[in-house]
C-alpha cells in the first residue's frame, strides 16, 4: 500500500477559515510596544489529525488602534479545532492582527512543543 504524502489541500488548510473578529480600541499614545504571550496555543495537524501545542508571542507597536485582549483570546482559542500547519498559523495570525489594528510594526513568534525530537520556532514580521 502506497503511503499518501502531503497535498495542496493540507498546505492550504486553515488559511481561509472563518475565525472570530479581533476587536480594537483607540490608542492614546505613540512610540511604545505591546507584548502578549499566549502559552496555551493549540491547533490540529491537518495531515495527522493530532493536536499541536505551543506558545504564541505577539509584539507590536500600535498606531491608531490597540488590540482588545478578550477578543484576541477568543480568536486564538478558535485555532483549537482548526487543522492548520505551524507556519500557516503564525502567518495567518500576523495577517489578521495587521488587518485589525494596522500597527507600526508587528512580530509573531510561535514556539511549538517538541514532537519526534524536533522543536519548531516560526517568526513572521510586518512590515
Amino acid at each position: 500500500m502506497k503511503k499518501r504524502g502531503y497535498t495542496d489541500r493540507h498546505a492550504r488548510s486553515g488559511i481561509e477559515a472563518r475565525l472570530p473578529a479581533i476587536e480594537t480600541w483607540p490608542n492614546q499614545f505613540k512610540g511604545y510596544e505591546i507584548a502578549i504571550e499566549v502559552p496555551e496555543y493549540t491547533a490540529i495537524c491537518p495531515k495527522t489529525g493530532l493536536p499541536d501545542f505551543g506558545t504564541i508571542r505577539i509584539v507590536y507597536m500600535p498606531d491608531k488602534r490597540c488590540l482588545e485582549l478578550k477578543s484576541l483570546k477568543m480568536y486564538i482559542h478558535a485555532y483549537r479545532n482548526l487543522g492548520i500547519f505551524y507556519e500557516n498559523a503564525v502567518n495567518r495570525i500576523l495577517k489578521d492582527l495587521v488587518a485589525a489594528c494596522r500597527p507600526v510594526h508587528a512580530r509573531i513568534t510561535g514556539e511549538f512543543t517538541a514532537r519526534g525530537g524536533l522543536r519548531t520556532t516560526i517568526e513572521a514580521k510586518f512590515p
